[in-house]
């Protein structure tokens, strides 16, 4: 019978064990108690945006605002349920919204994005503790860094999709190489996070699939059912929470 040696997770020695199996053994899920504690020791916390940091879908109110916003929304339900995937689903909602460059400055001054009640205290007891913050979105860049800027989270923390537009301002589809343009891509941000600043503990909060698909590599994902409930994250996840308040009072117990 094959052996494999297999590293045990959490050991930063690298301990190797050997097992006597021809496959992987599945990692034991934490419990709450281990994700709250890895909350407590959080080196990062990422945050997803849309119907999370914020209360809205930030590309269902540019549809709306640009005229197609039905036929986008149902798109959009789709997608954070994970039926069909990312990608596929945010080249379509562009092609039917195809949102000029004006367009979405206007949406940005003339409907702001609506931050969540209890978002900026979290953050700004996150950033008291010296725990970094990370906004990793698959709405677009614009909007984020607007959002991000109003708390204090510094623009090389936002990991999000790029629109492109022509000299003209019209729209010329966006930048399929950044990962939150797939599916699987928020894990990628997490992953290269991890690397480049040696975190070791690293929780996602957010409302989608997308999120929940990022743990693992993230130690501990939270759902969020503030502004909107996705059946699947509400099942699936060992920590739910509806408000912010929630993790505040988990921070300032200890």
């Amino acid at each position: 019978m094959a052996q494999i040696w297999v590293q045990q997770s959490g050991d930063p020695q690298g301990d190797l064990i050997v097992l006597s199996h021809h496959r992987k053994v599945p990692k034991r899920m934490a419990s709450l108690m281990e994700l709250k504690e890895i909350f407590h020791n959080a080196d990062a916390v990422c945050f997803d945006v849309d119907s999370t940091v914020i209360r809205e879908e930030g590309i269902d109110e540019l549809a709306k605002f640009c005229g197609v916003g039905d036929a986008v929304a149902e798109m959009t339900r789709r997608a954070m349920g994970g039926t069909v995937t990312f990608k596929a689903a945010l080249t379509a909602r562009l092609g039917l919204i195809r949102p000029s460059y004006e367009q979405v400055q206007k949406l940005i001054s003339e409907h702001p994005p609506q931050l969540t009640p209890g978002i900026r205290e979290l953050v700004n007891r996150l950033h008291q503790r010296g725990v970094q913050v990370f906004l990793i979105s698959g709405g677009f860049q614009s909007i984020v860094e607007h959002v991000a800027s109003q708390l204090n989270i510094p623009t090389a923390n936002v990991f999000a999709n790029r629109l492109k537009f022509y000299f003209n301002g019209e729209y010329a589809g966006f930048d399929e190489t950044q990962p939150t343009a797939e599916s699987g891509g928020k894990g990628q941000v997490i992953s290269y996070l991890k690397e480049q600043f040696q975190f070791k503990k690293v929780v996602m909060i957010g409302d989608g699939a997308t999120d929940m698909e990022a743990c693992p590599p993230a130690d501990c994902f939270i759902g969020f059912g503030g502004n909107v409930v996705r059946k699947q994250v509400k099942e699936k996840a060992k920590w739910y929470i509806t408000h912010f308040d929630e993790l505040l009072k988990e921070l300032e117990e200890r």
